[in-house]
């Protein structure tokens, strides 16, 4: 349980700075004075109207008069190098509090005073604000880490994604695509573990009743899921929308980018797929998307077994069956691996012999591919990971690691080229599983372990 209580309090501060901390992006506040450890209240943006969405409490508080930790702390918050120095210049003394935020279950909309500007960095009186720590903005795990690097003024280890993160977050609301990307952005840099965690599982809830519902008799239901997981894998379109019901009087699903996909569903308790199916799917195509038809890849989905003459369509009109389990298990591998499924890989798989009942085997071959391929460089994670251990090395080389990786019962044979290009994927910024110092050449980089590479869920 998490007691509620009252704030009596809120420090106020400009509504960038508020934004920051609900975002994860930083944990300090410039005050006024000095904050004691443990004192409680709610974040008041310096703006009109004032909106309260925060409390923060104070976990340390620092007074820096040293210009020479400037470009280090800037570096770490959202304050340029200028703005510490001509604050610093004008007040002496920066009291920098470090502030475990959480979330209001509900806003709280104030009235604020003309002179609210003046007060920036004070503590404003308030009444019917109350809180608990039921939403925390970061995790125990990642605000220990995030308040150790501020605390020994420790450089970022990744400023240019950084200053990537900035400009996305400045399109996510135009551009909801880029919202993905930006969230795992901030899970690597470890301003937001517990959201894009929280995220991920919700997805699975429903992923995971795809085959469920497929082999039931709940035709709407299935339909619904199939749009919704064939969104999930980065397909667009007018067809795709999640909440509409579909049925005879048009298409189940039609997709139009990165490619045309049509397509129908069919959920199945216990009978066959009739041969009405195929020849439905034959007659709307051509009904509504006419000359499109014909470029279009064709999907059935669908759990039972197809009639002999259902067959014999399907295979004729170059139709793929796909079954529910196989579009559960490539949504599934979607959602715990964002970046696994190249629907351009994909395609070919969809376009090529065998047609029919025969189709499902291509698909579960392409993803049994990136499963393997996930193994094996989880694989070469944990060889790094444990030589670093055991030997007490802050590094690895690639000819090092090469031999390691074959007393290590591996997934597969590499060569040493091979091995290199895997561990500079593993070690780019955007993937952040290895760290990479570079030599000379590529024989003599050495790396070094950041995070694992789970293989399943929990």
């Amino acid at each position: 349980m998490n007691p509620i209580f009252s704030l009596p309090r809120g420090l106020c501060l400009p509504a960038p700075d508020i934004e920051a901390l609900i975002q994860g992006r930083t944990i300090a506040a410039l005050a006024r004075k000095f904050l004691n450890r443990g004192e409680k209240f709610a974040l008041y943006p310096a703006e009109f109207p004032a909106l309260i969405k925060a409390w923060a409490r104070c976990e340390i508080c620092q007074i820096l008069d040293n210009t020479q930790q400037l470009e280090i702390l800037s570096q770490l918050t959202i304050w340029t190098p200028e703005a510490l120095k001509e604050k610093l210049r004008q007040e002496q003394n920066i009291f920098v509090a470090y502030l475990r935020v959480y979330n209001l279950a509900e806003f709280k909309e104030i009235s604020v005073n003309p002179d609210i500007k003046e007060k920036i960095g004070k503590f404003i009186g308030l009444s019917n604000v109350t809180a608990s720590e039921a939403k925390p903005v970061l995790s125990d795990r990642i605000f220990a880490q995030r308040q150790r690097q501020l605390q020994n003024l420790e450089p970022p280890k990744h400023p240019e994604l950084e200053e990537l993160q900035s400009a996305l977050s400045q399109i996510t609301s135009k551009y909801p695509a880029v919202q993905q990307l930006d969230n795992e952005i901030k899970l690597f840099l470890g301003w937001s573990g517990e959201t894009l965690t929280q995220s991920i599982n919700a997805d699975l809830d429903w992923i995971k009743t795809i085959a469920e519902v497929g082999n039931s008799s709940d035709g709407h239901k299935f339909e619904k899921l199939v749009r919704r997981g064939l969104l999930k894998l980065g397909f667009t379109g007018s067809g795709l929308n999640p909440d509409s019901t579909g049925g005879a009087g048009g298409l189940d699903f039609y997709c139009e980018t990165p490619y045309p996909i049509v397509g129908e569903c069919k959920a199945t308790k216990s009978e066959k797929v009739p041969d009405g199916t195929a020849a439905q799917l034959v007659k709307l195509g051509y009904k509504h998307l006419q000359e499109k038809y014909n470029r279009c890849i064709k999907i059935i989905m669908a759990a039972g077994e197809l009639t002999k003459d259902a067959e014999l369509t399907a295979n004729g009109n170059q139709m793929n069956v796909i079954r529910p389990e196989t579009l559960q298990r490539l949504v599934e591998l979607k959602a715990i691996h964002s970046g696994s499924i190249d629907l351009l890989k994909l395609k070919p798989c969809l376009e090529e012999k065998p047609f029919g009942e025969g189709a499902d085997d291509k698909v579960n071959i392409y993803i049994d591919k990136i499963e393997q391929s996930i193994k094996l460089r989880s694989h070469i994670i944990q060889l790094v990971k444990n030589y670093l251990q055991n030997s007490g090395n802050k590094f690895i080389g690639v000819e090092t690691l090469h031999g390691v990786y074959f007393g290590s019962n591996p997934p597969q044979p590499l060569e040493t080229e091979e091995m290199h290009e895997i561990l500079i994927e593993l070690s780019s910024p955007l993937t952040g599983y290895l760290g990479r110092e570079k030599g000379k050449d590529w024989k003599s980089d050495r790396f070094y372990f950041l995070r694992d590479l789970p293989t399943t869920t929990k």
